[in-house]
């Protein structure tokens, strides 16, 4: 019998085992401070943040396959960390985002220490030079934190194969985001809109939120073919549901909360499945002022409050909660076909819960 899986105390094991690839990749830096401190710290400030799922699921995949509790395993996944990292300092240089977590982003921070310090250039081109080099490092570190975790070898080379795959769509699917931001929605139909978003947030966001760290884990730890096709068909559904609920948040959440400005969604006017639901539930009229002012990134908070009406009104919410619902009950399904440890099994249905019914 396999002992019980505590998802309260992984979190504080994750942590550490981050601060130890922080200490790790800092000494490596020693020969270029005192520069590389600022690296460092715009690293480690956006590091000693988040929710931990990614590295959770990683390591619940490990514990699926029936293997105990080990420090080895935690620092593996703490890997995952690294590649979000890297992910979130690309994605705000490329949205030209000022905060993350109520805090500045990472290339403002460093715009601003330019600045500071009086020297030469443009400040903005110098802070998003940073980031840009910051997530390099975090990718590196990624790749170091998986290699030297203190798995066995062939447990790792088992995991490898779709650790890469993860990086790769991840990569991709950030372009796919990209793309949908500027790819026309005025000719192309309703289900298209929602289909493009869909995709989008499946390579963006679903699979390496939770499906291939999940899939990592479970592939080191040798989890049978079968078992391994209902865990993807689980983790794509909680992965998905997990963003919906994200871009939920992102235009009703409280920002004390999630830790990003009200309606900095509606200013990007990001192409989500909850803005498509919206425009083909709403009149012309409201179609037409909701279109005007999506994307715009001088709206106010009277325009901000409008929108969120119209989203309401148009029944784009009622829409996504249900689909949300409806991926959740797929994944319990799916999760009941995997021949996996019970203690594994009674995570990931809490999991689900934690992914989806969130508020931040």
């Amino acid at each position: 019998m396999t002992e019980s899986i505590d998802l309260a105390a992984l979190r504080p094991q994750i942590d550490a085992a981050i601060e130890a690839q922080l200490a790790r990749g800092a000494a490596d830096l020693t020969p270029l401070q005192p520069e590389a401190a600022d690296l460092l710290d715009v690293i480690g400030a956006l590091l000693r943040g988040g929710k931990r799922l990614r590295p959770t699921f990683l390591y619940v995949g490990y514990r699926a396959g029936g293997m105990p509790h080990s420090p080895a395993a935690v620092a593996l996944a703490c890997a995952t960390e690294f590649l979000q990292a890297a992910a979130l300092l690309h994605d705000d240089v490329i949205d030209g985002s000022d905060t993350r977590r109520g805090s500045p982003t990472a290339h403002r921070a460093l715009e601003a220490r330019h600045r500071d310090r009086g020297w030469s250039g443009d400040p903005e081109r110098f802070g998003v030079a940073g980031a840009i080099l910051a997530g390099n490092l975090c990718l590196g570190w990624a790749d170091q934190a998986y290699d030297e975790c203190g798995l066995p070898a062939d447990q790792l080379a088992r995991g490898r194969g779709c650790f890469d795959l993860m990086r790769a769509q991840l990569m991709a699917g950030q372009y796919l985001d990209v793309v949908e931001s500027v790819r026309p929605w005025a000719e192309r139909s309703t289900a298209e809109r929602v289909a493009g978003a869909e995709r989008m947030i499946t390579y963006k966001s679903a699979k390496y939120s939770v499906e291939h760290p999940l899939l990592i884990g479970a592939d080191a730890a040798g989890v049978e073919p079968a078992s391994r096709g209902a865990l993807a068909a689980y983790g794509l559904d909680v992965g998905l549901a997990f963003q919906l609920r994200d871009d939920l948040l992102g235009v009703f959440g409280d920002p004390a909360v999630t830790g990003k400005p009200a309606g900095d969604d509606l200013r990007e006017g990001k192409r989500t499945v909850l803005l498509a639901h919206t425009l083909a539930g709403l009149s012309p009229t409201d179609r037409s002022y909701a279109e005007s002012h999506l994307g715009r990134a001088d709206l106010d908070e009277a325009a901000v409050t409008r929108l969120r009406d119209l989203i309401v009104a148009s029944g784009a919410v009622e829409v996504v909660e249900k689909d949300i619902a409806a991926r959740a009950d797929h994944a319990r399904a799916a999760l009941a076909d995997a021949r996996i440890t019970p203690d594994a099994a009674a995570a990931l249905h809490d999991l689900i819960d934690i992914a989806t019914a969130r508020t931040a």
